[in-house]
């Protein structure tokens, strides 16, 4: 049998097992790291927007560029669309999203007395589906579903973060806060160990970011697709090699709220665009 390599093929493979090592060796690097858990003072607190190349920055910022804007245009069309056994539209209860969603998505993830637990966004649209418009819950991740989070996020786009300050709420970040200074998975990584002690370094070239969470849901380029803060931070446990909650486990709203109360202060980007 002919192993020839076809020509051309094998200077592709070696970049990628050279990019491979380097991704590896960069991993190997932090697991080496203690756990310093040195939190970033506000004053230097960044949006992952900060770490891009002038090319993605441009993407964001033209809505005729970003792709996310057209989650947004189909959003706008779900919430004047009536539905389920109400038929009702989410525009009959709630008006013109542009002033009653105005600064919603820079509250939440945040605590429903009614519910007895933390809600995030898509959590909050979904219960308005089931509850008001008696409607079927969407789809984590399904295209209406982030669609209407990236309408409605759309709408505080500039706006402060700012979580309200109860009880609830701050049982919530501290136990968020302790799943992201906690080594886990087989490569015993914290998240702290990148985003708080690494952030600017790289790792197989790429810049590390502060991982705050003021852009979703955002288009990212390696997904080639809008996608939940949910869905990020599974990639990454995943990453980690360690356990994957499912979409809508309380431990991944009560990282959400953290990382938002992390990035108080900055401003609402959704739809963002990220590498």
């Amino acid at each position: 049998m002919d192993r020839r390599v076809e020509p051309g093929n094998d200077g592709l493979m070696d970049c990628a097992r050279v990019a491979t090592a380097a991704f590896a060796l960069g991993l190997l690097f932090l697991i080496a790291l203690p756990t310093l858990a040195a939190e970033i003072p506000l004053v230097e607190r960044k949006s992952g927007y900060d770490f891009m190349g002038r090319e993605t920055r441009a993407m964001q910022d033209d809505d005729t560029a970003n792709p996310g804007t057209l989650w947004v245009l189909d959003g706008e069309a779900l919430w004047n669309r009536a539905e389920g056994e109400t038929s009702k539209s989410c525009a009959d209860c709630h008006g013109d999203a542009r002033a009653s969603m105005q600064g919603v998505a820079a509250r939440y993830p945040a605590y429903d007395a009614a519910q007895g637990k933390l809600l995030d966004l898509e959590a909050r649209i979904n219960l308005s589906r089931t509850e008001h418009q008696k409607a079927p819950a969407l789809a984590f991740e399904s295209k209406a579903l982030l669609a209407l989070t990236a309408y409605v996020a759309r709408q505080s786009r500039g706006l402060p973060i700012e979580l309200k300050d109860d009880a609830r709420t701050r049982d919530g970040i501290a136990a968020g806060g302790k799943l992201f200074e906690q080594r886990q998975g087989q490569l015993n990584l914290s998240c702290a160990q990148c985003h708080d002690d690494n952030w600017g370094q790289k790792l197989a070239a790429a810049p590390i970011p502060q991982g705050h969470p003021n852009g979703y849901p955002l288009y990212r380029l390696e997904w080639q697709n809008l996608g939940s803060l949910q869905r990020r931070l599974r990639n990454c446990l995943s990453g980690m090699r360690a356990e994957v909650p499912p979409y809508g486990a309380p431990e991944l709203v009560e990282l959400e709220l953290f990382l938002m109360w992390r990035a108080r202060g900055l401003p609402i980007e959704a739809p963002a665009v990220r590498p």
